[in-house]
């Protein structure tokens, strides 16, 4: 076994602690990687927030970026000293009908998860990257593309493929008109991304102070959410709409923006929506999940293309305290990455 360190919820309200704990031995198709970047997500804390009583310690952590420092015996897309990067899944069935077609998040018998899950052969507990090494099978595995900030590339392993995969799969690129809601973590990304397809972006928001910050990233048009005309001068114009929000919200608005035929996708996941079955008419709702294997590797190749990142704040690993007290309070643009 391999020992290693990192920090633990051990309750639910209560900060982070140290922890050393083991890492499997490499199998033959396993890439052990030393942590060097590692993303702090809403969901982290959601996962820490949710922590049952009595609940062993759990170790955060699902979008990291590192350094191979070992390879297992079958393993030939590796090798030691590659700078690589991992999301929220790291193993799958790989042979149900969602995993062959490179949809492993939907894998039918669950996939193993980044922490929180179960690995597949062996039923042990995942733990996650806020530590500093991680074991996982090579199929789940991605190269660094090169010239990209490892810090920014973190992000990009969960929000990244995200806000991606919806874009991807609706066919966006020049001529195309399209919403983005909210501008937060996934926000910023979702301009970025659309931006680079060659849509025209429009970014709702209920902050008008968010405005410059939209066209800063591209943006062509900002309409302030809370502004009734503003709105209503949008109406019917666009052909997708990515929505981010993840508070409690209104679909009618966004929906009303949609062109005959258009597509609200939601990615934020609030307790409850409100939305009018009438604002449907000619229109489609989806919900959209992360992405598989093989959109996260576009993703990370249009990201390589085309020198995009996420934007971050980098913190030493010892002040992940810090990051979850201030990204509670939503104290940060647009992303926390912990550097070990």
């Amino acid at each position: 076994m391999r020992t290693v360190t990192g920090f633990a919820a051990y309750a639910p309200s209560e900060p982070l602690r140290p922890i050393e704990f083991t890492r499997r031995d490499l199998r033959a198709d396993d890439v052990a990687v030393r942590v060097t970047h590692v993303g702090v997500c809403h969901s982290d804390l959601h996962a820490v927030d949710g922590l049952p009583a009595g609940a062993p310690p759990l170790v955060p952590g699902h979008e990291f970026t590192g350094e191979v420092t070992a390879v297992g015996a079958d393993v030939t897309r590796f090798a030691v000293g590659n700078a690589v990067a991992v999301g929220n899944i790291v193993d799958s069935c790989g042979v149900c009908d969602n995993c062959l077609a490179h949809r492993e998040p939907y894998c039918r018998q669950f996939p193993a998860t980044t922490y929180g899950g179960r690995d597949l052969r062996d039923g042990s507990p995942t733990q996650g990257a806020y530590s500093t090494e991680y074991v996982v099978r090579d199929a789940f595995v991605y190269a660094l593309p090169a010239g990209l900030d490892p810090a920014a590339v973190a992000p990009l392993m969960c929000a990244g493929v995200t806000t991606w995969s919806p874009l991807s799969r609706a066919g966006v690129g020049a001529g195309t008109q399209i919403g983005v809601v909210g501008l937060g973590g996934l926000g910023h990304l979702a301009v970025k991304f659309a931006v680079a397809l060659g849509a025209r972006v429009t970014v709702f928001t209920t902050s008008a102070a968010k405005a410059d910050d939209a066209r800063a990233l591209g943006a062509h048009d900002v309409v302030l959410s809370t502004d009734a005309e503003a709105v209503a001068a949008v109406a019917g114009r666009l052909d997708f709409v990515l929505d981010t929000a993840s508070g409690a919200h209104d679909l009618g608005p966004y929906l009303g923006a949609l062109r005959l035929d258009g597509t609200l996708c939601v990615l934020g996941l609030p307790e409850s929506y409100t939305v009018s079955p009438m604002s449907l008419l000619g229109r489609t709702l989806t919900v959209s999940g992360s992405g598989g294997t093989a959109e996260t590797q576009a993703m990370l190749d249009f990201c390589g293309e085309h020198g995009l990142t996420a934007d971050v704040e980098v913190l030493p690993f010892g002040e992940v305290n810090t990051a979850f007290q201030r990204l509670a309070r939503n104290d940060v643009r647009y992303r926390f990455v912990l550097a070990l």
